[in-house]
């Protein structure tokens, strides 16, 4: 299959690799040269702009950060829709807005192409071994055309039906837990911490105990570690709870808890570590406490 990528970032770059992997004519675009230096050494073939990909794309699938770079990278000066054959379909996996998946759902199907609505969850470990779930919504025609791609990229997929907008909503609620889940384990920590608890034999502890979570087993190591690689960033929560909360008021819907957990996002971005794995939430409380927190052997 003739497959375009946009975005080779962490997800991106591993839904390309795996592509790849499974005989499919994948060329990747990003703007960065690295990445697409990265994405060349593997094999495959890289452009700088959406309208540098080959002509005659089956599918294109869109792994950038939001619903305005989805646009412009589909409608904008330097499109790829017309790069696609007529048929062919979209892959929308950015985390947005139920509404903003709508209304690029019926600006493609309006120029003459499919869409899927499917954003993905599995972070980057996900992403590079072919394992994440992804939570789509789309015409049957649509989950058809797009098959081979998400055989390619994915071990669960969720066919949420035929409206668009549904994944979108799905992966809203995924990533409202999440956020929740990643600001308290760090605020767990931090507390043990500052009360003498030895880090690592409280992360063992907890880990087998009824107040361990995916996100507590997942991302305290990072921390253990000193490790502040990004997987999924600080702001990428900043965003997508923000996504959350602006749905909620859409709603006249309470949603205290995610408030309280995008604030803490927020204040570790503001304090400069908005680009560092998220963490490294946990170092809001270090700003306020002045606790220690292991560092990078």
């Amino acid at each position: 299959m003739r497959v375009g990528v946009i975005g080779l970032g962490n997800m991106g770059m591993g839904a390309a690799l795996n592509l790849l992997k499974k005989g499919h004519a994948v060329t990747g675009c990003d703007l960065r040269e690295d990445a697409r230096a990265a994405f060349t050494a593997a094999g495959g073939t890289a452009v700088v702009s959406p309208d540098a990909l080959p002509t005659d794309l089956e599918a294109v699938v869109v792994f950038v950060i939001n619903a305005e770079q989805t646009g412009q990278v589909l409608f904008g000066e330097k499109a790829c829709l017309a790069r696609m054959e007529k048929g062919g379909v979209v892959l929308c996996c950015a985390t947005v807005a139920p509404e903003a998946a709508r209304t690029l759902g019926r600006q493609i199907e309006d120029a003459g192409f499919l869409m899927l609505d499917c954003p993905v969850s599995g972070g980057s470990v996900g992403a590079q071994a072919g394992t994440m779930t992804v939570m789509g919504s789309g015409s049957e025609a649509a989950f058809a055309k797009a098959a081979p791609v998400l055989q390619a990229i994915s071990t669960k997929v969720w066919r949420l039906g035929d409206q668009v907008g549904v994944g979108s909503t799905v992966k809203m609620v995924n990533q409202l837990l999440a956020g929740v889940h990643i600001a308290t384990a760090a605020e767990a920590l931090a507390l043990g911490i500052r009360a003498g608890a030895d880090p690592t034999t409280l992360y063992k502890v907890i880990s087998e105990s009824a107040g361990s979570s995916w996100m507590w087993q997942n991302r305290v190591p990072h921390i253990l570690d000193g490790d502040d690689t990004p997987s999924s960033a600080v702001n990428i929560f900043v965003k997508d709870l923000g996504i959350v909360l602006d749905q909620a008021r859409a709603l006249t819907f309470p949603l205290p808890l995610a408030a309280a957990a995008h604030q803490l996002f927020l204040a570790a971005a503001a304090n400069g570590q908005g680009y560092k794995d998220d963490a490294f939430v946990i170092r809001v409380w270090q700003a306020l406490t002045g606790i220690p927190l292991p560092e990078k052997t």
